[in-house]
């Protein structure tokens, strides 16, 4: 018999899903229609990413689990109405992305890149940076993408302190967590990489009392989530010179509105949500690999804990 997928996500990706979706689900073995549109009673499973078009799940009596496209689910799981299994997205291509991007970054920080981009010309700045062993990098969350981040600075000889809100042991990384472990982290940190949740207890992880724990002069790397940080606090932070440089690729209201004071600061990179974008292929690999375990009768993988969030 074949299975009702309902795509219920932002216009613009569909076109990637209508062709990447389909390919993944006869790979596993799954048939089913993939439709934009159908009878809320008849569709059994849900492929969603947050879209004004769909609020209310109530009408969705069959459905067996919504399956959300996204790594983050803090607008999707309070929704009182949402009583199916809710799945985030975990996939090789997200992590991969966000790897990449959190490297390039930190590395353009610890080579002092910007100095030479944008210094004066014709000043011969002669300043050599330390090695890699020597430069202290924090990274606060370590789950799969803060792990995969987290790892690969490991790898290219970074001192790497991880940080997580419950006790983790991580080969290659020194991990710490809780209020004590996050104030050593943040000690040391003259990188500091932001991949926590979104949750209660993770708003304004970087406050005044957290930022004045860094070393003067050090840099952040937000591509986590906007909440993380109390903007006004890190806005005065850079301008007392306590923080080098932000790079903030997530905001509490995107896109980032135009007279936002970031735009302008002298010591803020910002860079349009885009560190780690699903990519359609690998996550329809993920999502067509619960459909089939979902109906093999074996546990959903990356289920959402409502309680914790995430």
């Amino acid at each position: 018999m074949s299975l009702t997928l309902l795509f219920s996500a932002p216009d613009r990706i569909w076109p990637d899903y209508e062709a990447a979706l389909p390919k993944a689900l006869a790979a596993a073995g799954i048939e089913a229609e993939l439709t934009r549109e159908a009878s809320p009673e008849t569709v059994d499973y849900i492929v969603y990413a947050p879209n004004d078009e769909l609020t209310d799940f109530t009408p969705f009596t069959h459905a067996k689990a919504v399956l959300s496209l996204w790594a983050g689910v803090e607008r999707i799981a309070p929704n009182k109405t949402l009583t199916q299994p809710l799945c985030r997205m975990v996939d090789d291509g997200l992590a991969l992305g966000m790897r990449d991007y959190v490297v390039g970054h930190v590395m353009r920080y610890h080579l002092g890149m910007d100095r030479h981009i944008h210094g004066l010309k014709g000043v011969w700045d002669h300043l050599t940076p330390p090695l890699a062993k020597d430069r202290p990098v924090t990274v606060l969350g370590l789950g799969e993408l803060g792990q995969a981040c987290a790892l690969a600075l490991a790898g290219l000889g970074f001192k790497v302190t991880g940080w997580s809100r419950r006790p983790k042991e991580i080969e290659g990384l020194t991990c710490v967590s809780g209020p004590e472990g996050l104030k050593k982290a943040l000690a040391t940190a003259e990188i500091a990489v932001l991949l926590l949740p979104n949750t209660p207890a993770t708003e304004n992880t970087l406050n005044a009392e957290t930022l004045a724990l860094m070393p003067k002069g050090a840099c952040i790397v937000n591509p986590g989530r906007g909440t993380l940080i109390d903007d006004e606090a890190l806005l005065v932070a850079l301008d007392s010179g306590q923080i080098g440089h932000a790079t903030l690729d997530v905001f509490r209201v995107e896109p980032l509105p135009t007279d936002h004071p970031y735009w302008s600061h002298p010591h803020v990179t910002v860079t349009p949500h885009i560190a780690a974008e699903t990519r359609a292929n690998t996550a329809s690999e993920v999502i067509a690999e619960n459909i089939r375990r979902s109906e093999a009768g074996e546990p959903l993988l990356h289920l959402v804990d409502r309680t914790a969030g995430y």
